[in-house]
């Protein structure tokens, strides 16, 4: 069970930015105080004083960028990173992960188009030029290093595409591209309907998946919070831990996703291959 021996590396999701389709709450970043005063100041501060508090525990960090010039404020603080599928295809967002420090998926876009994830990295890969801000208010241009550490993340589309055949078929996409084939699975957004109860569907067939030799199954995403489904920011009292944006698994449920996928890992690391394969 998941409380024995753990071949996971388990990432905390602090996405303090929050896309909107077209109008809502925009994240902790951007209006900590839940009503619409955007305090800026004090969501970066709020925002990196919870990245530092995770982070001495142990845990790596994971965000998504969403606004290029706050990303400068956070950056230092973030362990792995994502651009989502409505920023995949912008220029300023591959630039960005061109110069960040930290691995960078890209999300196939929101109609499930994976080409645009794949030249997404090679951009990423490539040095750019571009203007940033100096901590007294002067732009600047810098060149960025480059990328090397970028995989695709599948996110669903209109249909899901977490099975084995979209697997494949996206680890050979890659392989001709001269790209890793590895990648990591959203088990929400397109691949669960957006119902929060069916990333444990998604995730049991990741398991099967890894269980029967998949290899390039590299990570995967699930949107969990201590108290399952999510609730309306309005002016009444909020239940502690519910979700005010998506939809997310319980605790009791988020256990249950990870030992779907600890089982999986401890048969996969005791057939003689090692857990390093799946880093």
């Amino acid at each position: 069970g998941f409380m024995g021996r753990i071949p996971l590396k388990l990432v905390m999701r602090t996405y303090f930015e929050k896309p909107r389709t077209r109008r809502g709450w925009k994240g902790f970043i951007v209006d900590p105080d839940l009503n619409g005063k955007f305090d800026l100041l004090k969501g970066i501060t709020h925002s990196r004083k919870l990245m530092q508090s995770i982070l001495e525990l142990g845990v790596p960090t994971a965000n998504e960028f969403l606004d290029t010039n706050i990303a400068l404020y956070i950056a230092d603080l973030v362990c792995w990173g994502a651009i989502g599928a409505r920023t995949t295809e912008s220029q300023p967002h591959r630039q960005l992960a061109s110069g960040l420090h930290c691995p960078m998926g890209f999300k196939n876009g929101t109609d499930g188009n994976i080409d645009i994830s794949i030249d997404a990295i090679h951009a990423a890969q490539d040095c750019h030029t571009m203007l940033t801000q100096t901590t007294d208010n002067q732009t600047v241009a810098i060149q960025t290093q480059g990328n090397n550490h970028c995989h695709v993340i599948l996110r669903g589309g209109a249909t899901p595409n977490y099975s084995s055949q979209h697997i494949k078929q996206t680890s050979l996409q890659l392989k001709r591209s001269k790209l890793s084939p590895k990648i990591v699975v959203d088990c929400s957004h397109g691949n669960s309907g957006k119902l929060a109860k069916n990333q444990l569907i998604v995730v049991e067939d990741i398991a099967r998946q890894i269980s029967s030799g998949e290899i390039n199954i590299a990570g995967v995403m699930c949107e969990s919070y201590l108290v399952g489904g999510n609730q309306k920011l309005g002016n009444g009292a909020l239940n502690y831990g519910q979700s005010i944006t998506d939809e997310c698994l319980s605790w009791e449920d988020t256990l249950i996703f990870l030992d779907h996928l600890n089982v999986a890992m401890l048969k996969k690391v005791s057939s003689q291959l090692t857990p390093t394969e799946y880093v």
